[in-house]
């Protein structure tokens, strides 16, 4: 009797393109610049990329151009929380300190603060064309492209 062995990998499809922003806009003013620069229509989605229940939520934007088969989502690849920290037992005051932690949705590019996420059905986007276009917005620090297949946590990005 054979084996057959089945691998869950198998059905998820790496069609798509990843883009890095490094920006310190907030999120609806990007997705502005962004619209503006590139002719797009990305839209605020009602709910947030959760992980972990609550411990962290991204931002997301999205655009589904159906006459493109394009669907371009704009995530925020940082989230800011403000947590109590500890505090000693035993001191003269007792003020607990709030601390600042940062969660990344993508933790090997812990310095990217936006991700595009580009997937087309009939592979014809142009990515270096995107990335000039992204680069002559004045308030963009820089923008490159990332390989999602050397990418640990690319299951973050379904969505």
């Amino acid at each position: 009797m054979a084996l057959h062995k089945l691998q869950v990998d198998d059905f998820y499809d790496d069609s798509f393109k990843l883009i890095a922003i490094h920006c310190r806009l907030e999120d609806y003013r990007l997705a502005y610049l962004i619209n503006k620069y590139l002719g797009l229509k990305l839209e605020r989605k009602d709910k947030d990329i959760d992980f972990k229940y609550l411990e962290s939520s991204y931002s997301i934007f999205e655009w589904d151009n159906e006459t493109e088969y394009i669907l371009w989502n704009l995530i925020s690849n940082m989230c800011k929380k403000e947590e109590d920290g500890l505090a000693s037992t035993g001191t003269l005051f007792n003020k607990s300190e709030k601390v600042l932690k940062t969660f990344n949705l993508i933790s090997e590019f812990k310095k990217v603060d936006y991700f595009i996420k580009i997937s087309d059905e009939i592979q014809n986007v142009n990515e270096k064309l995107i990335v000039h276009k992204l680069q002559a917005i004045p308030q963009i620090i820089t923008s490159y492209t990332v390989d999602p297949l050397k990418i640990k946590s690319k299951d973050h990005l379904i969505f």
